[in-house]
Order: C-alpha cells, then sequence, then structure tokens
C-alpha cells in the first residue's frame, strides 16, 4: 500500500515565519522518493480568527455568553465595529501587501486603540521620524494585541500568538490536566481549528498524519488534532514528534497519550520517520523501529532495536516549503528589541550549519541529549547549494541559521564559499563568544552578508562562567563584542541570573557588565532570563556538585525534564528579576548609564566591585598580534589602479606609486614606495577569494622579502596596509 503522509504545525509558534521541522522532513523524504504534504495550521488558524468573519463570531459569542468584562475588555467589545472594519486591511499590511496603509495607521485615527497602546508616546524616538514602516508594524501589533487580550478574558485563557495552552504542558508530570483539557467542550479556538483540519483532510487524504510539537505551547493543539482524527478518520495513523517529545518525553509511561496518536519519535526525526513508513509497509518489524514509543495492551514500549545509524547531514536533504502559504505570514514588531525584530519581522529560511554543539560541555545544557551531544558538520558545498535551492524555492534571501552555537571555522568557509559563488544573501545565527571571532573572520561573515549574531553572555562573573564550563572570559567577550560591532554586525546577548550559589554581589556585578557593554556600544540587544535546571544537564544529572539540592520525586508519567531545585548558598535571585529588566531596556536605548544601579532596585544591594571602565580597558589593550605562518590572505576590496609619479624633497626624488581602490562608499588612496606598489599591484589579484589556491602569511612574506629587500612585518603594519586591512585586506 502506497503511503500518503501529511505534516502538520499544530497552533502557535511564529506569525512571521514556519517553523522548519516539517519542512526538513518534506526535504528528507523528498531524496527516498517519499510523497508527502505539509501545513501550518498556526498560521491557518490566525488568519481565520483575525479576519472580519472570525471577529464578528468572536463578538457574537461574548455577547451570547453575556460575559462580564473588564474596564479594557469592555471598550474592545464597544468598539467592534472599527476592529470588524479594519482588521482584513491590517491582516494585509502585516502580509506586506498593502504598504501605503502605513500612513494612516502612524496617524493614529484608524485603529481603534485599548490598553496595549498606553506606552506609546516615544514611537518617534524609537522609531525615528522616517520609520513609518516600522512604526506602524508595531502599532498594528498592538492593535492585535489589544484583541488577544480580549479573547483571553472572555474567550480562551489559554490563547496566545506564539504559543498556546503552554501551561498546561509546561512541567506537567502528569498527563491529568492535559486530558482533562481535551475532554472538555471545544472552545471557540479548537472549533476554527478542527474545522482547518477537516478542510486539510479532505483535501490531501493522507493514510498517516504525522504532528510536529517543538514547544510546549504546541502541545494540546496537536492533540486536539489527534483526538478528531481518531473520532472522525480513524483509519490514519498519527505520528507524533519534534523538541517537546525529544526533551519531555523520554520516560513517558503514561498510555493515555496514545487515545490521540499512535507513535512518538525521539531526537532527529528523519530515520524514525523512514523506518516506521517501512513498518507501516509491512517491510520492517516493530521491534526495529528506532527511538519510537508505542502502545501495546495498554502498556507504553520504546522501540529502538534498528541497527542503522542516523541519517548523515549530508543525505538529509534540502528543506522543502512547498504547500506552505509563505505570502500569508505576518511581519509583526511586538517591542523595541533589535533581536526580537529578527525573530518577528521579515519571513527567513531556516538552515541548520551543524547538527549538534561543537562546544557541547555548558553545564546547564542538554549536554546529554543527541540534539546536543552528537556534532557533525555539514559540507560549505552542500550548504551552498541547499541555500541556492530554497532562493530558487520561496524567492527569500535571508537565512536564520539556527544551531545551538554556529562554528567559527565552518563559518568561514561557508562566507568564503557564499562570496565566491557571489549569492546575494542574509544572514544570522547564534554563536559563542570566543576569541576565533577576529576583526578579520567578522569582516569576512559582514561581507557573504552577516547582519547579526547571538550569544550566550550568561552570568557575567569570571567564576560563574568557569562553573558554567562556558569557556569564554569577560575580557574575551568584550574584544569579540567589539569585532562584530566594529564590521557592522549586530549583537544580542542571552543573559542569565539565579545560577546556583550566585551570590547578590555577582549578580549586581553582572549587571555592571551588561550596562559597560552597552555604554561601550559593543553589545545592541539583550534579554534576561533565569536559570532552570533540566534533567539532562549536567548540574541537573548532578546537582550537588554545582552545591545544589534538587527536589525529591519520583518520575512522574508524562513529561519529566523541568526539575525544581533549591539554591541553599546563592541570593533570593527572584528579587532580582524587574530592576534588571527595567535596566536592561534603558541601555538598550542608550538611557540611564549614569545612574546608580541601586536606582533599579527597590531594595537595598551591594555595590559593584567593577571598575566603571573594565570593559573599555579590556576593549583597548587589544593587542596586534602577529599572525601564523599559515594563515591566509584574501583581498575582498575592488579592482586597484596605480599611478606611478617622482616625490621631490630637499633636491631629492623618491619614486612612489599611488593606488587607489573603489569600495562600496568611497575611494581609498594610500602611498607606498614604487618597489613596494609595484609588488602589491602584482601580488594583490592573486589574494583574491576565488583563487583556488589561496597565500598564506608565509608566502606573501616571502614574495615581498625577495622581490623588495625589505622587513615584511614593519610593511605589513605600516599606516598604508593598516588602511587596507580597514578595507578588505583580511588574514584568516
Amino acid at each position: 500500500m502506497s503511503q500518503k503522509l501529511l505534516f502538520i504545525n499544530p497552533p502557535f509558534t511564529q506569525l512571521n515565519t514556519p517553523y522548519p521541522a516539517t519542512a526538513y522532513l518534506k526535504g528528507f523524504l523528498n531524496t527516498q522518493n517519499v510523497f508527502t504534504n505539509q501545513c501550518d495550521l498556526g498560521i491557518e488558524v490566525i488568519l481565520a480568527l483575525f479576519s472580519s468573519k472570525g471577529l464578528q463570531c468572536l463578538f457574537e459569542k461574548i455577547e451570547a455568553q453575556k460575559t462580564e468584562l473588564s474596564e479594557n475588555g469592555r471598550r474592545i467589545f464597544n468598539m467592534q465595529t472599527d476592529y470588524i472594519r479594519t482588521i482584513d486591511h491590517v491582516i494585509r499590511f502585516l502580509q506586506e501587501k498593502n504598504r501605503s496603509l502605513a500612513h494612516v495607521i502612524c496617524d493614529r485615527r484608524y485603529l481603534p486603540e485599548a490598553s496595549r497602546f498606553d506606552q506609546t508616546e516615544d514611537l518617534d524616538w524609537v522609531f525615528g521620524t522616517m520609520g513609518i514602516q516600522d512604526k506602524a508594524k508595531h502599532l498594528a501589533t498592538l492593535y492585535l494585541e489589544d484583541l488577544s487580550d480580549l479573547i483571553i478574558e472572555a474567550i480562551d485563557p489559554h490563547f496566545g500568538f506564539s504559543r498556546y495552552a503552554e501551561r498546561l504542558s509546561s512541567s506537567a508530570s502528569t498527563f491529568n490536566k492535559i486530558n482533562e483539557s481535551l475532554l472538555s467542550p471545544d472552545s471557540f479556538i479548537d472549533e476554527i481549528l478542527i474545522d482547518l483540519l477537516r478542510q486539510k483532510i479532505d483535501h490531501y487524504q493522507p493514510t498517516i498524519v504525522a504532528l510536529s510539537v517543538p514547544f510546549p505551547g504546541n502541545l494540546y493543539s496537536a492533540l486536539k488534532c489527534g483526538q478528531w482524527i481518531k473520532k472522525h478518520r480513524p483509519e490514519i495513523t498519527i505520528i507524533m514528534g519534534g523538541g517537546f517529545p525529544n526533551t519531555e518525553l523520554r520516560s513517558l509511561s503514561d498510555s493515555r497519550v496514545f487515545d490521540y496518536v499512535d507513535y512518538i519519535t525521539l531526537d532527529d526525526g528523519e530515520a524514525p520517520l523512514l523506518f516506521l513508513l517501512e513498518h507501516l509497509n509491512g517491510k520492517r518489524e516493530v521491534s526495529r523501529l528506532k527511538r519510537t514509543f508505542i502502545c501495546k495492551n495498554g502498556q507504553v514500549l520504546f522501540q529502538d532495536g534498528a541497527s542503522e545509524n542516523d541519517i548523515a547531514q549530508a543525505h538529509t536533504g534540502t528543506p522543502d516549503y512547498a504547500d506552505l502559504k509563505l505570502d500569508q505570514y505576518l511581519s509583526v514588531i511586538e517591542i523595541a528589541n533589535p533581536m526580537h525584530r529578527l525573530w518577528s519581522d521579515g519571513r527567513w529560511n531556516k538552515l541548520t550549519l551543524a547538527h549538534g554543539c561543537y562546544w557541547g560541555r555548558c553545564t546547564f545544557c542538554d549536554t546529554s541529549l543527541d540534539y546536543i551531544k552528537r556534532y557533525e558538520p555539514s559540507t560549505v558545498k552542500h550548504l551552498c547549494d541547499r541555500m541556492e535551492e530554497m532562493i530558487r524555492q520561496t524567492g527569500e534571501i535571508g537565512f536564520h541559521f539556527v544551531d545551538e552555537a554556529a562554528p567559527p571555522a565552518l563559518l568561514r568557509s561557508l562566507a568564503l564559499e557564499i562570496i565566491r559563488r557571489k549569492l546575494t544573501v542574509v544572514w544570522w545565527t547564534n554563536i559563542r563568544f570566543e576569541k576565533s571571532f577576529t576583526y578579520d573572520l567578522c569582516l569576512l561573515l559582514k561581507e557573504s552578508g552577516c547582519i547579526a549574531v547571538s550569544g550566550g553572555l550568561e552570568v557575567a562573573s569570571e567564576r560563574i562562567l568557569a562553573m558554567i564550563n562556558k569557556g569564554v572570559s569577560l575580557t574575551k567577550v568584550a574584544r569579540v563584542t567589539d569585532n562584530f560591532t566594529r564590521t557592522g554586525i549586530m549583537v544580542h546577548a542571552y543573559l542569565m541570573y539565579g545560577f546556583p550559589t550566585q551570590s547578590a554581589q555577582e549578580t549586581i556585578d553582572s549587571l555592571e557588565v551588561v550596562r559597560q557593554l552597552f555604554e561601550a556600544g559593543v553589545v545592541q540587544s539583550g534579554f534576561w532570563h533565569q536559570f532552570a535546571m533540566t534533567a539532562h544537564s549536567p548540574i541537573g544529572l548532578n546537582p550537588q556538585k554545582f552545591k545544589v539540592e534538587r527536589e525529591t520525586y519520583e518520575a512522574g508519567s508524562f513529561a519529566n525534564n523541568d526539575l525544581v531545585h533549591y539554591d541553599s548558598v546563592g541570593c533570593k535571585h527572584e528579587l532580582f528579576s524587574e530592576g534588571l529588566r527595567k535596566s536592561l531596556f534603558n541601555y538598550m536605548h542608550d538611557i540611564g548609564f549614569d545612574l546608580s544601579l541601586q536606582d533599579w532596585f527597590d531594595f537595598k544591594v551591594p555595590r559593584t566591585t567593577l571598575a566603571r571602565d573594565f570593559i573599555r580597558q579590556a576593549i583597548d589593550s587589544q593587542q596586534i598580534e602577529t599572525p601564523s605562518e599559515s594563515a591566509q590572505i584574501y583581498w575582498l576590496g575592488g579592482k586597484l589602479t596605480v599611478n606611478y609619479f617622482t616625490k621631490r624633497r630637499k633636491k631629492k626624488s623618491f619614486e612612489m606609486a599611488e593606488l587607489s581602490f573603489s569600495n562600496r562608499s568611497e575611494e581609498i588612496v594610500i602611498q607606498l614606495k614604487k618597489p613596494e606598489g609595484s609588488w602589491l599591484e602584482e601580488h594583490l589579484p592573486e589574494l583574491s577569494v576565488s583563487n583556488a589556491n589561496p597565500t598564506s602569511y608565509n608566502q606573501l612574506k616571502t614574495a615581498f622579502e625577495e622581490q623588495t629587500g625589505g622587513d615584511f612585518l614593519l610593511f605589513w603594519n605600516s599606516p598604508a596596509i593598516i588602511t587596507l586591512r580597514e578595507n578588505g585586506l583580511i588574514i584568516l
């Protein structure tokens, strides 16, 4: 029997771009000649709800229920005519289909406004007088969030744009509450979801439905889909996989979950899914499945008897976005945070450079799980081939490399290949702030299309960084972020507080480091989150080593990942939450650098022990290192023209060379003695990125000294060559 597989992304993940898991798996199955379809019910539910028809039904339901509303809810309800009249136009604007609407949105007389608009006095300051499109997107986003507040208050307390019923699934050691909700009458949102699901099933007529559940906020809707299929189309096989099962359901034993699905797979889905298809086609015994939960006679069994390895990165295929309605996603701006803007505004092709993490040692991370511990990089040829194919398919040149931490060496090779192929792409990714990211490498990444990086600064304390085993120091972070910023690449820092044994002094000193990084202008975006212990991290597996107590409990029958812990050594971490959040918001807007750190808190905090110029000193103390002999040298600048002339001074003549280079913004002119200029004219073309045999520092040094008789080190550090090094002459 030939199987017809339908991948489903259940509500909700992102508004601006589809979550890539189903596109990855569809791309892999293309290589196996397995025909599949996919849909994103998340964006489709949003579009059905936030439409004139959807809002009409919403307001009618609120009216019929005679729900008692808050003052804000009543205001929104009373303006229902304005919302119904404007919603379709706003959605099209956020889909970037009628950009002229920005003018009337910014006039503040077109959109109905409720409580979300209370903090909009400084929009001109945030977006600038010329940022009309961005300002309008932000206002339109607030408009949608007002409606979301009404939905939560009057219709469905579980609603959220990027997560749905998340509280039910987070830290759910038993299946009881989720099951109770699933067995309750369908909500207004459920009805929309089920209607769309019915349409997809009728249209595609699948024999298998595969549900992707990346986050806790997708679980309820995924199981709701499974519930309807089990009742109305019981002949369809239902598979569930994704990030949530991978981390939360590794010890699953509650058979009630299988009232909604037939199989649950863990970790990379390619091999488990392929072997499941073979099993369903009668070509593989159930005992030879890979990382797959089944339920037999009321007992949950884990089948992992396959002898085959996982699919190599080179053979996973190109992510395939066919069937997904890419022109219908919404480009929103929730808050004025530069990195969050990248997450929510615009559509990005998602691609993975390497499976796993090349570092894989951070003590708070799930280093014992396959998605972290098994490191396997792709080749740059495969990556660029896939990028070109995805551009042809989607029409988008933007890429988000979704690695845990992109390897510097692989990024370097990828950037060179992008430049060699003359690809026009824009990309961003997550990194570690390690010393490999030199100014020259950052310049190369910028030239290849890099616009932003995000990295884990975590706790800005040398002692805690050592406990985390981050492999970086505060001095390195300062210098690396400076390298990125000087080349025009935006830097976002993930910040952590509440790590076990962290004292109030260390928390305040961390805040001072953050203040100085923003004041120095080397970090432009950041986000604080409180430490959470997980079952699969080194600290969760060995808490006593970190002087922390884990709450004693028996493993639940459902989700087991988040762990309750007690830090008897450190400070009361939750007290610092609001002060850290408030200070960071101001620093991101270049405000409050001169305020005492005490001003951000409503309780007594210690004075910082850091010097006020700690970060600036770390940046300014960088020393120019002599390159290794094997380092490769490239010229990224334009074609040169040379003019030889004679310079006279005090009756002496000097033969000189004036070399001119055109970069994208200005003309660069340097002067050298004729022998040096002539040598550079000869050898600079050899340094092109397109040259199949890169020139090493030692080769260049030898050629210079043989031809000119000069000291290459003095030449390399001369003002003229430094000018070139700031404009495209790089050493890697």
